[in-house]
C-alpha cells in the first residue's frame, strides 16, 4: 500500500507549537526585564500564559501520538534519552549552586571589618569566616529533616505507584500517586513555614550576604523543582485515573517518576551539605 510506514520511527507532523513556545519565553524576558525596571509586570505574565498554553497543546499532542500507537519501543527509547539529557542539565544546574556555596564555605570572602563594608557577605563579618558572623544557621534537625523524611516517603510512594502499574494494579498506582503528590504539597507547605522563619526572626536575608543568596537560591530552586514535579504526578494521576497507562507503555509516567527521585536525591544533598554542614 502506498504510504504506508515501513519502520518503527515516528516522523512528526509539522506542529506551531515550537514557534509559539519561543515567542512566549521571548515575552516573558522581556517582561522580566521591565518589570526589574519597575514597569508594570504585564508582559511578562502575558508571555507567561503563553508558556503555559503551549506547554498543554504540546504535550496534549504527545499523548494523542501514543494513543496513536505512535510511541513504539523505538520511539520510547528516544524520549528516554531526552528525559535523562533534561535531567542531566538540571543536574548541572544545582552544581553551580553547590560550587557557589563550597567556594565561599572553604575560603570565606574577606570583609572590611573597620567600616562595616562587607560587600556581599553581610553585616558585622569576621575575615575568614563561615557561616558569616551574625548568621543563624537553620536548625537541621527541625523542619529540615522532617522535610528530608517526607520527601524520601513521597519517592517510596511514587516507586510503588510504579511498580503497581507494571503489574497493572490500577487501585495501587493511583493510591500511590494521591500519596506522593500529598507528601509533595506538604513539603512545600513546611518549606513556606521555613522560609517564614527565616525572615520573621530576622535569621538572614537574600539581599546583602552571599549565604543567604547561596541559601535561598539553592533551596528555592528546590522547592520550584518540588511545585513542578508534584503537578507533574498529578497530571499522571489525573491520566491514571482516564486509563492511560499499561504495563508496556508508560513513557509519560516513567519520566515523572524519573524527574521525582532526580528531587530527592539533590534534596539529600541540600540536607546533608547545606543544612547540615554548614552548621
Amino acid at each position: 500500500m502506498a504510504g504506508e510506514k515501513q519502520h518503527d520511527f515516528h516522523i512528526v507532523d509539522p506542529s506551531p507549537w515550537p514557534v509559539l513556545a519561543a515567542i512566549g519565553t521571548f515575552v516573558m524576558l522581556v517582561g522580566a526585564v521591565f518589570w526589574m525596571h519597575d514597569v508594570t509586570p504585564y508582559a511578562f505574565f502575558a508571555g507567561f500564559a503563553i508558556v503555559l498554553y503551549t506547554m498543554y497543546v504540546w504535550w496534549s499532542d504527545v499523548i494523542k501520538e501514543a494513543h496513536a500507537g505512535d510511541h513504539t519501543p523505538v520511539v520510547q527509547i528516544g524520549l528516554r534519552y531526552g528525559v535523562i539529557l533534561f535531567i542531566i542539565s538540571e543536574v548541572m544546574f544545582f552544581v553551580a549552586w553547590f560550587w557557589s556555596f563550597f567556594k565561599h564555605a572553604i575560603f570565606p570572602p574577606n570583609a572590611n571589618t573597620e567600616t562595616g563594608e562587607a560587600g556581599l557577605i553581610g553585616p558585622h563579618v569576621a575575615d575568614g569566616v563561615w557561616p558569616p558572623v551574625g548568621i543563624e544557621t537553620v536548625d537541621p534537625w527541625h523542619l529540615p529533616v522532617l522535610n528530608t523524611l517526607i520527601l524520601l516517603t513521597s519517592g517510596a510512594a511514587c516507586t510503588w505507584a510504579h511498580h503497581a502499574l507494571m503489574e497493572n494494579d490500577r487501585k495501587g498506582l493511583i493510591n500511590g500517586l494521591l500519596i506522593a503528590i500529598l507528601l509533595g504539597m506538604i513539603f512545600t507547605a513546611v518549606q513556606a513555614y521555613e522560609y517564614y522563619e527565616i525572615v520573621h526572626l530576622d535569621w538572614f536575608q537574600f539581599a546583602g550576604n552571599v549565604y543567604g543568596a547561596n541559601f535561598f537560591m539553592a533551596t528555592g530552586f528546590h522547592g520550584a523543582h518540588v511545585i513542578i514535579g508534584t503537578l507533574f504526578l498529578a497530571v499522571c494521576l489525573l491520566r491514571a485515573l482516564r486509563g492511560h497507562f499499561g504495563p508496556k507503555q508508560h513513557i509519560g509516567f516513567e519520566a515523572a517518576a524519573w524527574y521525582w527521585h532526580f528531587v530527592d536525591v539533590v534534596w539529600i544533598f541540600l540536607f546533608a551539605f547545606i543544612y547540615v554542614w554548614a552548621v
